[in-house]
């Protein structure tokens, strides 16, 4: 299964933004100001996906390794901005976020393929900054929630500091914590059945557990449900994830800027999903075990050159490795082209190569004496490319009405060498 975070989306977008200029406000002419809405985004995306080697399944190919997924997400979000009495900006963002999903692979959460496919994930955000224009610092704080699918709960809470320098440089540092909890639902051969229930050579009935937890008695000939649900306490637990990101952005002369961004990263507690099977050589079936620690270390260099008043060449590089072995590359270039001084298009291509983990072998390849395993292909070799096309339009009177102060459509086109394909269709309007 793959999740899909909104805040994927909102980055690109923010990319698209890309003739947009900063002037320094008058800061003697700010006057306090009591909150007061500035603008409202709503984000919609489309997604889905095409792939076998499901990691539900441990990797198989077969008809019950199937991995197509689609998902819909929609994101709404308000921002509130203020001035106080030592004239410094306040801004107050809430956001809520709905996605919804269907999976093959989760239905087979049970053996049989009678779990439950499908799934939503809701996620409330709240951020407030405080920015001192005469100094040229800005302090934020956050807060984040997400319930996804009901084996997923997770608390996140931020903060965040920058400061600009005399020479158009600006460095920013972020300190985020996300302590989730993963409820531990196993695939169905792995639930201890209190007692088997017959009525008849043709009646067998089996219990399964659905991808929400439940514990579902069903007829094994037919698959219908038999009776009423028993509900079974699933036990959870802990995984925690510390960033600190750390990033600094020169603009070098009128056409080039430059920026550098380093996060370090710790998890900590259960890492794997309880209901990722992996398959021993010898046909005997498991579930994934990883490493209860991880460290990440990305480091990613961008440089935007403004090529004359109508194009913007974008360029970016990302190193990454950890503690489990995988090392990665990650280049982009996006070419955003102003059509009119209110239109724009931005075509993109990105190229992405990872090394597989320490811990990864494919269906049947495990051995019962390895200590640590997992079949999951996020976590294999492979190489990955994505192009498409931004499209933006901004007008002084609005877009198509008065209030609606842009219009952002995005389109990409996913191909990863594990055979996974994907399409995503984003949309973003903008109010003032």
């Amino acid at each position: 299964m793959k999740r899909i975070c909104l805040t994927v989306v909102g980055m690109y977008f923010m990319l698209l933004h890309a003739f947009s200029q900063f002037t320094p406000k008058d800061t003697s002419t700010y006057k306090p100001k009591k909150l007061k809405m500035e603008e409202i985004n709503i984000v919609s995306s489309y997604y889905t996906q095409r792939s076998d080697k499901s990691a539900v399944m441990g990797g198989r190919t077969d008809s019950k390794g199937i991995g197509d997924v689609t998902d819909l997400a929609n994101g709404f979000d308000i921002k509130f901005v203020g001035w106080d009495p030592r004239k410094r900006k306040n801004s107050l963002s809430a956001g809520l976020g709905i996605d919804y999903h269907t999976a093959a692979s989760q239905a087979y959460v049970d053996s049989n393929g009678h779990a439950k496919n499908n799934g939503t994930r809701i996620y409330p955000t709240l951020d407030w900054s405080i920015e001192n224009e005469q100094r040229g610092t800005e302090f934020g704080i956050g807060a984040y929630y997400s319930a996804e699918h009901h084996y997923y709960h997770s608390l996140g809470l931020n903060t965040s500091f920058s400061k600009k320098t005399r020479k158009n440089g600006e460095f920013s540092a972020k300190f985020t914590g996300y302590f989730d909890q993963i409820n531990m639902i196993k695939p169905s051969e792995f639930v201890p059945i209190d007692s088997v229930k017959t009525t008849g050579i043709t009646d067998s009935i089996v219990y399964v557990t659905t991808a929400s937890g439940r514990t579902q008695a069903l007829n094994y000939y037919t698959g219908q449900a038999v009776g009423k649900s028993s509900h079974l306490e699933i036990p959870t637990k802990a995984r925690n994830t510390l960033t600190a990101s750390f990033s600094f952005a020169q603009v070098i002369n009128s056409r080039l800027q430059a920026s550098v961004a380093l996060d370090l990263v710790y998890q900590n507690g259960y890492l794997g999903l309880p209901f990722h099977r992996v398959y021993f050589n010898t046909g005997k079936d498991t579930i994934e075990n990883l490493p209860s620690q991880r460290f990440k270390f990305p480091i990613g260099l961008r440089l935007n050159y403004f090529l004359g008043d109508n194009i913007i060449i974008r360029t970016y590089y990302r190193f990454y490795v950890d503690n489990w072995g995988l090392v990665s590359h990650t280049a982009s270039l996006e070419l955003p082209v102003k059509i009119t001084p209110f239109f724009s298009l931005s075509p993109f291509y990105r190229y992405y190569v990872q090394s597989a983990v320490n811990y990864f072998a494919p269906y049947l390849a495990h051995s019962a004496q390895d200590q640590y395993f997992t079949s999951n292909y996020a976590l294999a070799a492979f190489n990955s490319q994505a192009f498409g096309m931004g499209l933006r339009v901004a007008t002084p009177g609005g877009v198509l009405f008065k209030s609606l102060n842009a219009l952002e459509i995005r389109y990409s086109h996913y191909t990863q060498s594990t055979d996974l394909v994907s399409d995503m269709v984003s949309l973003n309007l903008k109010f003032k």
